[in-house]
């Protein structure tokens, strides 16, 4: 559905097409009685000239084009032109059309008829015809609008629309959005079931566990002082199902979490989450791979490629400085430690000789055109993204003589052909320890890829992302902690390192990405209990902590669990990127803002004193 004035006439107000706006009488209201809506407002072709039609919806636009009414009626399958002309319903049916306004409910009946071809809007489905009106049923009048529904270049503030979601929804370009959720959820649905995996609802509400995030708590009125969680995912109850010996879950599930808001983040999402037994990665990769054929087949028309490029963990942060990269432009980095270990300048060797130490360059092919102000702001936003800095050469014949005091003689023709750097180039580096460092250097690619991605909105580029640490360090704790989640099996040759050097212990964890937006996360999960206790040990839970958290799934194991694997996709994330979104709240009914609330319902709301009592709690 698209929603451009008609040709050959300007989009006004119903005050503006009148004149000077006057006291208007209160419009007398109808009930449908036998009326029946016979057609859609985005169905009416050329074929249907002739026939009759009752339509019902929205008042979208009103056009007064000297005594004949031109209204753009809208449901949410299209909009329809409808006719008021005096001569075909009569000077009464007109003049009662002409006190309608933007967003009034109507009921319309007439004659459907072919408009001329200079008229043919070929921007709707419907634009070769018109309802020439018989007779009119005001349904229901709105009070004065907040924000003009039709007004797609000037939208209000996104806080506006939030309080007024119902009226936002209204928009034809985002009714689209939901239409297209509500088709990836059918082809989902349809084809995880034909390939023998049931759906299964897990709870929502469950016992608070440490998952990353923090939990959304709800007291228990029966049991006073004691609280369920809202569910993170339903990542212990699908691995119980296995174990329960279900073989092959699915579910549309969804996840709550307290945590910070991002574009591609809110509290309550929802994910595809799968779950699959006696399976290798190879398994798992294979199905998710097919059930994106099958969605991105169905919802766009398009065939995607499969395999998907698979990279390592360590591979993408060497050549990309990013665990999820975009790979729909170059822009690669280069691995320079060595050269720079060689370096005289202390400011770029120290980085690179200390232990866990790297350096790394970027090549920006034409970028000696680029100033050297611009340059210095990319080092402000490696220093922003973390990085020690950043050092710039311009391939150019009289910078030599400067590149010489940092990589001196041969060293700098070394350099020069490992980031095969060409005259007119620009070369960017830096140094320090591996993770951060890569990762600041990635940030600089990010942006300087934007302009390369214009054109590119449907170029898929899909990969995996495996081997991941399974933990990292916590400063604030000292110790250790699950870099995803404590379930994940590690990789078969680093189990003896679980107790002697967690740092170099990977696991059996994947990342699916696209187009640089992670849109799932998945393992080969832990089906040992010797070997989740192992892995719970080096989080730091005792025994007893483990089976106060954990023990339910704990003592499942004990009675033979399969090997089992899965993921938990972000449909919120596949809905946004199909429908060229920047933000997921636009694939959701019903978000919250960047705060949390819901500004629609007032949520968070308080609550009263007697509830509070009877849940037992005070607040200070």
């Amino acid at each position: 559905m698209t929603r451009p004035p008609q040709k050959g006439s300007e989009s006004v107000t119903p005050q503006e097409s009148r004149g000077a706006s006057t006291e208007r009488p209160e419009p007398v209201l109808e009930g449908l009685g036998d009326w029946r809506r016979s057609r859609t407002c985005g169905e009416l072709t050329r074929r249907s000239a002739s026939q009759q039609a009752t339509l019902m919806g929205w008042v979208h636009r009103m056009r007064d084009h000297g005594g004949v009414l031109f209204v753009d009626l809208r449901d949410r399958y299209g909009i329809t032109q409808v006719v008021f002309r005096p001569e075909v319903g009569g000077g009464d049916l007109l003049e009662r059309a002409s006190r309608l306004s933007n967003e009034w409910v109507i009921a319309v009946r007439g004659v459907v008829a072919a408009r001329p071809a200079e008229s043919h809007n070929r921007e709707l489905p419907t634009g070769e015809v018109e309802l020439d009106v018989r007779e009119l049923k005001v349904l229901s009048a709105a009070d004065p609008l907040p924000f003009q529904v039709n007004e797609e270049m000037r939208l209000a503030s996104e806080d506006l629309r939030l309080r007024y979601r119902y009226l936002d929804l209204r928009r034809p370009e985002l009714a689209e959005v939901l239409v297209l959720r509500h088709r990836a959820a059918q082809a989902a649905r349809a084809h995880l079931s034909a390939r023998s995996f049931l759906e299964v609802e897990t709870p929502l509400l469950v016992k608070p566990t440490p998952e990353g995030a923090r939990d959304y708590v709800v007291p228990s009125r029966v049991h006073p002082g004691k609280f369920y969680a809202l569910p993170q995912s339903p990542q212990l109850y699908k691995q119980t199902l296995m174990i329960a010996g279900m073989d092959r879950y699915f579910q549309l599930a969804r996840c709550l979490r307290d945590e910070d808001l991002r574009a591609d983040r809110q509290p309550e999402h929802t994910q595809i989450d799968l779950e699959m037994s006696f399976v290798t990665e190879d398994d798992v990769f294979e199905a998710v791979e097919g059930l994106f054929q099958a969605l991105w087949k169905e919802c766009l028309g398009t065939e995607i490629r499969t395999p998907f490029p698979r990279l390592t963990f360590r591979e993408a942060m060497s050549r990309f400085g990013s665990d999820k990269p975009d790979l729909r432009f170059g822009l690669e980095l280069i691995d320079t430690t060595a050269i720079h270990a060689r370096s005289p300048r202390n400011v770029i060797a120290d980085g690179a000789r200390k232990e866990g130490g790297v350096g790394a360059a970027m090549t920006i092919p034409g970028g000696a055109g680029i100033t050297g102000t611009q340059l210095r702001k990319y080092e402000d936003i490696v220093k922003e993204a973390g990085g020690a800095g950043l050092s710039f050469f311009k391939i150019t014949g009289t910078e030599r003589e400067k590149q010489e005091k940092i990589f001196p003689g041969a060293l700098l023709d070394e350099f020069l052909a490992k980031v095969k750097a060409q005259d007119g180039d620009a070369v960017v580096f830096t140094s320090g320890p591996w993770e951060p460092t890569l990762a600041a250097l990635g940030v600089l690619r990010n942006r300087l890829g934007e302009p390369l991605l214009k054109g590119k909105e449907k170029e898929w580029q899909f990969l995996w992302v495996r081997q991941f640490p399974l933990f990292e360090w916590d400063a604030h704790r000292k110790g250790w902690a699950p870099r995803h989640h404590m379930f994940s099996m590690p990789v078969p040759e680093h189990l003896p390192l679980l107790e002697t050097d967690p740092a170099r212990v990977h696991a059996q964890l994947y990342d699916v990405v696209l187009n640089g937006v992670e849109l799932g996360s998945g393992s080969i999960r832990i089906h040992r209990p010797d070997i989740q206790e192992r892995v719970m040990k080096v989080v730091g839970f005792t025994r007893e902590q483990m089976h106060e958290k954990f023990g339910f799934l704990i003592d499942a194991y004990r009675y033979a669990s399969p090997p089992h694997g899965g993921i938990g996709i972000g449909f919120d994330r596949i809905v946004m990127l199909m429908a060229g979104r920047d933000s997921i709240r636009d694939t959701i009914a019903f978000p919250k803002s960047a705060s949390a609330a819901n500004l629609m319902d007032g949520s968070p709301a308080p609550v009263d004193d007697e509830t509070l009592k009877e849940l037992r709690i005070k607040l200070e």
